[in-house]
């Protein structure tokens, strides 16, 4: 272990002028923000020009860890990457696991804050606290594989590697930013950003080690929560099949996204046994005691969850190797994959319903289509024809006319990435909603309210009784609520969420964990009451940036209007739909929660709050 050194060191990177510079965050602003996706807010209000193009020099991209990232916290490999999003125009943010968030902490670095837009293609190269703006030429167009076994070839194997595929060099609006073969930034469009300012790359080698407050305490607190986390049921399962073990209960449910949600149920081919056959070995993150990923036996790595319904039975494909094959392909050209199956179910009924015509379109597009769907791929990523329309993402709305976007599943401008169809559940309906990403469920996840809970735990872990019912709308604002806060704290220590307290199980991380990790690796002393407070403030933070960037308010709180006015058609789930008046008195309850107007506006007070804060550093 090296001398103590700066709780975060942010590198300020110009790629306009090529210049670099080394800031330290203030301690009173950690205990504000914390670190990840706290502090990435943070710093994005500071440094973005109001009303700035996503795709132009203007914007901003920061890539930021956690407090607790690259530390021997359990499943603590994950960092964000933070901008505003060209899909949305609203925040885009993105967290992703792997090894690069830690490498970076080892190379001295915890965030960096990258301005303006390189002349031609460039790559950063960190190695132990020196930064390089490098040439990129001999990378630009290779695949997000080809170019982490180009970089690991040409400077050695033990980089870590960051980059972005041909549909962030092509500005996609929903391209990812990508680390080996399945983890991604995958949400907003962070991947078009790094197109737009010729970034292909960040290359990170670190050797210096992590600094720890308590060495021997820490290593005790790790072996003691590693015993314990895989002792739960939910981590064990996730650890042998990882997560399509939800599409065999939401199909039973009939709550599976299938045909643009005009269905509900799709066949079994999907289920987590069958996907379990294609798969080669498990593999984890840093420091991860969960192991859900999947090496596949068909070259790459997934699918989730997320993957099999939205490139499955969302687009009608159901033979389970060509699903496989189509998540490696959108991996490999740096797509969302939420995104990518929600545009491709959508174009496919704008066809139904005569928006496009095979002239227009160049095909006829139908649903279980896998040949079309595999060349529209990459028709997208490369921006060829239809592709090319389909590459500006919800945008669309405005060329197709604004009654298209009833049954385009997507919330602010971003497609939904939860497969649930959540007609059925109304807690998982209030939280993508509200969400600050859009149509998001990685932003609150309401999981417990399907687990049929006595009121006695529900008391103890949301503070008063909460119906258990996930077809009801009472109580559930609070679940929400809940929900959001521990997992934006969970996002700002750089965390996994699948080992987080109420994300699938009652029984996982808390905030007396998280407390216990902080003091240990770093010394700072945090209550639960700061670390929630926390969790509200980088809420509000989002809030506020949305309002300013496009006016979010109550208006932008809503749903598709299929999930209003389309009963769910099968299984157990059948006819269920979201009724507008409750909806509306969730809404009423969460903004009261959050301590916003009606309206969903912050006020005043807190809105110079944060611009207090924003001033405090330079």
């Amino acid at each position: 272990m090296e001398g103590k050194k700066a709780l975060c060191v942010n590198a300020v990177i110009n790629l306009s002028d090529s210049t670099v510079d080394l800031v330290e965050t203030p301690e009173n602003i950690i205990r504000k923000f914390i670190g990840g996706r706290g502090l990435n807010m943070y710093y994005l209000y500071k440094y973005l020009k109001p009303q700035a193009d996503p795709l132009s020099p203007d914007n901003v991209l920061i890539l930021g860890t956690g407090l607790l990232t690259g530390t021997l916290s359990p499943n603590s490999g994950r960092h964000n990457v933070t901008c505003k999003s060209p899909e949305s125009g609203i925040i885009g943010d993105a967290n992703i696991g792997g090894f690069l968030g830690p490498e970076m902490r080892f190379a001295g670095i915890d965030r960096l804050i990258i301005l303006g837009k390189a002349e031609k293609p460039v790559y950063l190269y960190i190695e132990d606290g020196n930064i390089e703006i490098r040439d990129a030429k001999d990378y630009w167009g290779l695949l997000c594989s080809e170019t982490e076994a180009r970089f690991k070839y040409n400077l050695g194997s033990d980089v870590e590697v960051q980059s972005i595929g041909p549909a962030g060099e092509n500005l996609v609006r929903f391209a990812c930013t990508r680390y080996g073969a399945k983890n991604a930034a995958g949400r907003t469009g962070t991947g078009a950003v790094w197109g737009s300012k010729n970034l292909k790359a960040v290359v990170v080698r670190g050797t210096r080690g992590l600094p720890v407050e308590d060495p021997q305490g820490m290593i005790d607190k790790y072996i003691e929560l590693r015993d314990y986390l895989q002792e739960s049921k939910v981590i064990k399962v996730l650890g042998r099949v990882g997560t399509p073990l939800l599409y065999d209960v939401s199909n039973y449910l009939g709550a599976i996204r299938t045909h643009n949600s005009q269905q509900t149920v799709f066949f079994d081919s999907l289920n987590a046994e069958e996907v379990h056959k294609h798969v080669d070995k498990m593999l984890g993150c840093y420091g991860c005691v969960v192991h859900c990923r999947h090496r596949n036996t068909h070259g790459g790595e997934g699918p989730e969850y997320t993957t099999e319904v939205l490139l499955g039975a969302n687009i009608g494909v159901a033979d389970t190797g060509r699903m496989i094959d189509l998540n490696n392909i959108v991996n490999d050209l740096g797509l969302d994959v939420s995104s990518t199956g929600t545009y491709i179910a959508w174009a496919i009924e704008l066809f139904e319903k005569g928006y496009l015509t095979e002239e227009s379109a160049g095909r006829i597009l139908r649903f279980g289509d896998y040949n079309m769907a595999r060349q529209l791929i990459f028709d997208i990523a490369y921006r060829r024809g239809l592709g090319d329309i389909l590459a500006e993402g919800s945008k669309l709305v405005e060329k197709f006319g604004p009654e298209t976007a009833d049954f385009l599943i997507a919330i602010k401008g971003l497609p939904q990435s939860d497969p649930h169809d959540v007609r059925y559940l109304k807690g998982f309906a209030l939280g993508i909603a509200t969400s600050s990403r859009g149509a998001d469920h990685l932003r609150s996840r309401p999981t417990l309210e399907i687990l049929d809970l006595p009121a006695s735990l529900t008391t103890q872990i949301y503070g008063e009784p909460v119906d258990p019912n996930p077809t009801s709308y009472q109580s559930k604002s609070r679940v929400v609520y809940f929900s959001e806060t521990i997992y934006a704290v969970v996002d700002c220590m750089g965390i996994c969420k699948f080992i987080c307290h109420g994300f699938n199980s009652p029984r996982n991380l808390n905030y007396d964990h998280f407390r216990e990790l902080t003091k240990l690796a770093t010394g700072l002393d945090f209550s639960k009451e700061d670390l929630h407070n926390a969790g509200r403030l980088v809420i509000d933070q989002e809030r506020l940036i949305n309002y300013r960037e496009k006016g979010i308010t109550r208006k932008d709180d809503t749903l598709p209007a299929r999930y209003f006015d389309e009963p769910m058609p099968s299984a157990r789930a059948k006819g269920s739909h979201i009724n507008r008046e409750q909806f509306e008195m969730m809404l009423d309850e969460y903004y009261e929660l959050c301590g916003w107007d009606q309206e969903g506006i912050l006020p005043r007070e807190r809105i110079d709050q944060l611009d207090q804060l924003k001033d405090l550093t330079e």
